[in-house]
């Protein structure tokens, strides 16, 4: 092994970094939309969400995959490192400059997507903001493909703090859509100033290494990705479109934040899937179906585990869930959250390391996408004419479940699953079970009592707090409220899991030491502080 290869991090290392950073990044990006919903109106907030939305999408599909074949040629073309790194910055100023003069030249587009004045007005801004976003969001990439997964981090988390700091005090100040772009451009601004500092020190003049042939390499390299994902964010997100299009941005911001989703639930399945995919490629050179099979079981006992109580507490609390987080303003965003959530139990199965090790169910997925695509948009067109919001998302919903049961029935017959492997999934009823009977305490409990929690906690913080807003009242009397419910539903749910035995030993220390730190603590405290010099 060579002094190169013994000072590259582990892949668990970096693993670790990079998650810590999403979870920290996570923790920042989180307090915006609180912010949001207290200091706007629900106009300007469906404004926000339509403008952000484009951008995002943007920023995810302009660029068409390119920079990733950073993870590709880094380490393949250690001579054309430069190259790589130029050819991806000037793709992306190229991409990002033509939308942004596209919006400059023609800012109807926008407008008459979303029916909006408003964002026709701010389609120039909207613009730069998607040229400097595409241009700065290269840095998390380039340092992970150049295995600098602590700098990675460092970035990541920066750039969500600063992001977060700068639209909140844009939120906080002006409270306007406007004033939400110039924080945006400023942050991206700031990003693209250290992305250029980095890449100078570790690429030396790299401005000076452009290679046409080396660029259509790379171009036919990004391609086939960028293309797939057009699709999957076509299939996630058009039907955002089609309902800014029919509906006023009100109404639009109720369906936006409907479709919440749990940024940590998404983190873990995308966890899961990481260690899957070499691991499945792996048996598959084997030939071990059997052994593919058994991994997937226990993979999704995992993710049942985790899955199916959030999934029973969120249907139970959703009321005041929502309102807590969003405020009464989107309490119509309840009857959408509770139908969104109904993909949440599906999600166990997961399909993408499976596909991944097979390039021939590689091949019919990316089929299967299109026609479930085409069966989308032609089914959100009907709904234009006959749905209000709750039957648009119940189009996304069995949109997406028949996706999933179309191949996972392919996927099953490829594996050779039969009856008997229906045992492997005994873990995965007993978590079912489990979750059930902790549900129906907590609803018991949460029906009889969530009033009486709820005005014990706004109680509370008037005691403690001279006049508070009402708004701060009411956040802390909702997250009193659920915090109350899950203390209940928690304790209940792991005393069953551990009885159906759905708890390993490993996870058993795991659980142990975190409750026990308390007791550690306290037991310190009591050894340090006894009773005697108390009472004196």
């Amino acid at each position: 092994m060579n002094e190169t290869e013994q000072k590259k991090p582990s892949l668990k290392s970096q693993s670790a970094w990079l998650l810590f950073a999403k979870i920290a990044g996570f923790g920042f990006a989180f307090l915006l939309p609180l912010l949001v919903v207290r200091f706007l109106t629900q106009e300007k907030v469906g404004v926000y969400r339509q403008v952000f939305l484009v951008i995002a999408n943007a920023v995810s599909i302009l660029p068409l995959g390119f920079s990733m074949s950073a993870f590709y040629f880094l380490n393949r073309e250690t001579e054309k490192r430069s190259a790589v790194v130029f050819n991806i910055l000037l793709f992306n100023a190229l991409v990002g400059g033509l939308a942004c003069a596209a919006l400059f030249l023609f800012p109807q587009l926008l407008g008459n997507l979303f029916n909006n004045a408003e964002i026709t007005r701010l389609a120039p801004v909207i613009g730069v903001v998607i040229w400097l976003w595409i241009f700065s969001a290269f840095l998390e990439t380039i340092a992970v493909a150049n295995q600098e997964s602590r700098l990675a981090t460092a970035f990541i988390i920066l750039a969500q703090l600063t992001k977060t700091a700068l639209m909140a005090l844009a939120v906080i100040i002006f409270s306007t859509v406007e004033s939400f772009l110039y924080a945006a451009m400023a942050q991206a601004g700031l990003q693209a100033l250290v992305l250029l500092v980095y890449l100078n020190n570790r690429f030396p003049r790299f401005w000076r290494s452009f290679d046409f042939k080396f660029f259509r390499e790379q171009m036919f390299y990004a391609l086939p990705f960028g293309l797939a994902g057009l699709l999957w964010t076509l299939q996630m997100d058009i039907h955002n479109y089609f309902v800014g299009h029919r509906f006023s941005a009100a109404e639009f911001a109720v369906y936006a934040y409907g479709c919440f989703q749990l940024p940590l639930i998404t983190m873990l399945s995308e966890s899961v899937t990481s260690v899957l995919i070499p691991r499945m490629s792996e048996l598959e050179a084997r030939g071990d179906k059997a052994e593919m099979i058994r991994l997937t079981a226990r993979a999704m006992q995992k993710l049942a585990f985790f899955f199916f109580p959030v999934y029973v507490f969120l249907l139970i609390t959703a009321q005041t869930f929502m309102t807590t987080l969003f405020t009464e303003k989107f309490a119509a965003s309840v009857p959408i959250f509770l139908i969104n959530l109904t993909l949440l139990p599906f999600d166990i199965w997961v399909v993408d390391p499976i596909t991944r090790a097979y390039s021939e169910l590689g091949r019919f997925l990316l089929t299967l996408r299109v026609f479930i695509l085409l069966a989308l948009v032609a089914a959100l067109f009907f709904g234009l004419q006959y749905f209000d919001l709750r039957g648009m998302i119940a189009i996304v919903v069995a949109t997406s479940l028949a996706e999933k049961f179309i191949s996972s029935f392919v996927i099953a017959r490829k594996l050779g699953v039969r009856r008997a492997d229906a045992r492997l999934l005994n873990g995965v009823w007993k978590t079912a079970l489990a979750s059930l009977a902790a549900g129906i305490i907590l609803f018991l409990v949460y029906w009889l009592a969530k009033d009486l929690l709820y005005n014990f906690g706004a109680n509370a913080v008037n005691a403690v707090f001279a006049a508070p807003k009402p708004s701060i009242a009411a956040f802390a009397a909702g997250a009193f409220t659920l915090g109350v419910c899950f203390a209940i539903f928690a304790p209940v749910y792991l005393i069953l899991a551990n009885a159906f035995d759905l708890i390993d030993d490993g996870e058993k220390t795991f659980i142990k030491s975190i409750f026990g730190k308390p007791k550690s603590l306290f037991r310190r405290f009591a050894i340090q502080n006894p009773k005697s010099e108390i009472q004196n």
